[in-house]
């Protein structure tokens, strides 16, 4: 063999090798990957017209999810009801007026028995034999008549002022101011007890009981006794409201919850309690996430039927036992809601730098 035919072959060679090499190319290029096997499964269903959020559970326990079961509440057992602190100064202010006109009363009143007293001695005195002149008799009776006039209008104008009274804080409270050497009207002046208009939506056909319990800013719960209906109603509210007593000093202005017993709240019916840190908010309603697979945790609206300072009660959507979401409910709520179908890993980790 010369020179020449070993050339030939050596090309004819190469180029057989390289047709191979393109033949088992594309064949790997063809094959279908182990993602072109199956489809991946769907993070976030809709499920029986429920959100259902699929999370391993090893991306749960590292993200320090935790679940607690539902526990059952009889609603009705301690409704609860919003309380403010009313403001007393216009109080203070009406009781100062109509004390003025009080201690006015008993002046003109004293007054008019005098004047009184002298038309009719003057009189008298005019009758047996004109011992006074008709002059004196006139201008007695002119004094005894301006002094009973007097007292009728100290009579209207103290009306008046406890009728205002009586429309913004009530009979009890506009006896009270009345009356300031009572027990009441003292407490509330020395700021020793405040007065708190009570409201429930809820309980428009129940009336209040004599006592309730009141949360105060530290997180404490007093007793506040009832005074009276309220005739005016809460501005941020609406619904039938009580003024109570509550025997210790808080600002006024403050707004917080009131405890109304049983008797006063209607019949019991069977709920189930669900934390405050169980809930979220999303387009305007509260939202709990309940544990119904090992990976699966469906987002249900909660209905409160009864609200407390550390949740709620409802009456409809879950059940005692339920495993419900205490810790973690908003990174769940920004899970569901992150776009489905983006990668959350880098695969080329150079670029991950730009």
């Amino acid at each position: 063999m010369n020179r020449r035919h070993f050339f030939i072959i050596s090309l004819l060679a190469v180029a057989v090798a390289g047709a191979a090499c393109w033949g088992l190319f594309r064949t790997a290029s063809s094959a279908p990957g182990p993602s072109a096997a199956a489809p991946a499964a769907q993070r976030v269903q809709l499920i029986n017209g429920e959100s259902v959020l699929t999370l391993a559970p090893d991306i749960v326990r590292a993200s320090g999810i935790e679940i607690a079961p539902l526990a059952a509440q009889v609603t009705g057992v301690a409704r609860t009801a919003y309380a403010s602190i009313i403001d007393l100064q216009p109080f203070f202010d009406l009781a100062q007026r109509l004390a003025a006109a009080q201690a006015e009363r008993e002046i003109v009143s004293g007054q008019a028995r005098t004047s009184q007293a002298q038309y009719e001695r003057v009189q008298a005195l005019y009758r047996d034999d004109r011992n006074m002149s008709e002059k004196s008799v006139q201008e007695a009776q002119t004094l005894a008549l301006s002094d009973q006039a007097r007292m009728r209008a100290n009579d209207i104008t103290r009306g008046a002022l406890l009728a205002s009274l009586r429309q913004q804080f009530g009979d009890v409270l506009a006896q009270a101011a009345a009356q300031p050497a009572t027990a009441l009207f003292r407490q509330l002046s020395s700021s020793k007890a405040v007065v708190a208009r009570v409201t429930s939506a809820t309980m428009d056909n129940v009336p209040f009981p004599e006592r309730i319990a009141l949360d105060t800013p530290e997180g404490r719960r007093v007793a506040a006794r009832q005074l009276s209906p309220s005739p005016q109603a809460d501005p941020a509210l609406q619904g039938v409201s009580y003024l109570y007593l509550v025997e210790r000093s808080i600002p006024t202005g403050t707004r917080t919850f009131a405890h109304v017993a049983a008797a006063a709240s209607g019949p019991a019916v069977a709920g189930v309690a669900i934390p405050g840190n169980a809930i979220v908010w999303y387009g305007g309603q509260r939202w709990s996430y309940v544990r119904t697979a090992p990976d699966r945790y469906t987002r249900r609206p909660v209905s409160a039927t009864d609200e407390y300072p550390d949740g709620v009660v409802v009456t409809k959507g879950f059940h005692a036992g339920e495993a419900v979401v205490i810790r973690g409910a908003q990174l769940l709520l920004s899970e569901e809601q992150r776009p489905q179908g983006i990668a959350t890993q880098c695969k080329d980790p150079p670029e991950c730098d730009d």
